[in-house]
């Protein structure tokens, strides 16, 4: 479901995305039938059946504005980043963010009133990446998470306990590797763009501190990255499986005992293997390191340059903090993932038992989210980095030395206000 999110340049590619976005923007007709002004609504486009469906029911039900609802095929993010600088994109819109540029830029509209005695209730991982200078800029809609899955008999056979720390995962990895089966499945190159940076966050560490520091010069960074590193050298992990990480077939037909994959996998999991798995966090690393896993959310905001901002932020809240059996629905009808709502996860029979009520506590207990401050060229940088240390037996320290220097010129850039 995650798009990452790109930089869009100034060029002719860039040139064609602002006149396909000016062409269809659900501001010249049609909709859902409401009484007030039309509302261009966006989203991308998910894979789920029934979530399109769903959303255009939402928008249907609204009577205060005429709601049009675009599922956006293609790379979504730059559709939006390039529509939000002319005046005929989406008035609301889903968004892997906001970014940085476009808070700071005033493409987006603040909504922090809107979070009035709700504030509390989201889940504070996924809110913090949606916050900048005090101020909220989109509202949560689902939270998505990675995790660890374990096959449990296959683990009993071999007399091998969940791993609990990064060193336990080696060596698990090592002992369930047999001719048929594979360890570990961690992405079919050897776990760099799936894990990120959550070996950092397993070993105490972060990619961007608070303050808007370099969060990862430390040698428990290279420790952490050299475990990957020795999975791939043991040849306890599975490469060149038929589907990539994001997808459980490696682990339901038994290629691999252990795979990092997300928590929308889950109710085909159980499906295939019924109660025979279990989750994790990534394990931590060394004695100040903790579990770690990724957690992220789309939001719903507002484009500036929105003819009808009060009618466009009073269409928002009450779909996305109001009608919580909308949100709900969304998150659990359509796929398997958490409200973003605290309290709405807690009351979800779905989320109450085994894997699925562990995934729920991991996501508050465990979950980190990208900082603001992790822009691209950071990301780039570190993932580079980190492939070259998997696959190429790169040395860490070295290859994490020049990874600071770069990410510390780019957060120095990033910090300067425009």
């Amino acid at each position: 479901m995650t798009i990452s999110r790109r930089t869009l340049l100034g060029t002719g590619a860039a040139l064609g995305l602002l006149t396909a976005c000016g062409s269809n923007t659900g501001r010249d007709g049609g909709g859902s039938g409401g009484k007030g002004p039309r509302l261009a609504q966006w989203y991308h486009q998910y894979g789920e059946a029934g979530a399109e469906q769903a959303v255009k029911r939402y928008a249907a039900a609204y009577d205060k504005a005429d709601v049009q609802v675009q599922w956006r095929p293609g790379n979504y993010d730059e559709q939006t980043a390039a529509a939000l600088l002319t005046d005929s994109g989406p008035d609301v819109f889903e968004v892997n963010g906001p970014s940085l540029d476009q808070i700071r830029k005033g493409q987006v509209v603040d909504l922090t009133d809107l979070f009035d005695g709700v504030k509390d209730d989201f889940n504070p991982v996924v809110l913090a990446p949606k916050t900048y200078d005090g101020r909220i800029w989109a509202i949560p809609q689902v939270v998505d998470m990675h995790l660890l899955y374990y096959r449990k008999s296959l683990l009993d056979d071999a007399g091998v306990e969940p791993p609990r720390t990064l060193e336990a995962l080696v060596d698990a990895a090592k002992a369930l590797t047999t001719k048929k089966v594979k360890g570990l499945f961690l992405g079919n190159d050897g776990g760099a763009g799936a894990l990120g940076v959550t070996p950092l966050y397993a070993a105490g560490l972060t990619s961007v501190t608070e303050d808007g520091e370099v969060g990862f010069d430390d040698p428990a960074a290279a420790r952490a990255l050299g475990r990957l590193r020795q999975l791939y050298a043991d040849k306890s992990l599975l490469l060149g499986a038929p589907s990539d990480w994001s997808d459980p077939s490696a682990f339901t037909q038994e290629l691999t005992a252990m795979q990092w994959c997300g928590l929308w996998a889950l109710p085909a999991v159980r499906e295939a293997l019924g109660d025979d798995f279990g989750v994790l966090a990534l394990p931590a690393e060394g004695a100040d390191g903790r579990p770690a896993l990724p957690v992220g959310a789309y939001g719903a905001a507002v484009s500036a340059r929105s003819g009808h901002e009060k009618e466009a932020k009073d269409f928002v809240k009450w779909l996305w903090i109001d009608k919580t059996e909308y949100q709900q629905d969304f998150a659990l009808s359509y796929g398997f993932h958490i409200p973003a709502r605290l309290s709405l996860a807690k009351q979800a029979a779905k989320l109450k038992e085994g894997p699925a009520a562990d995934a729920v506590r991991y996501s508050t207990a465990y979950g980190y989210a990208d900082p603001l401050l992790w822009t691209p060229a950071s990301r780039t940088a570190y993932q580079d980095a980190l492939s070259r240390i998997i696959k190429s037996g790169a040395n860490p320290e070295s290859e994490l030395k020049s990874v600071v220097r770069e990410v510390r010129a780019e957060l120095d850039r990033a910090k300067k206000k425009p």
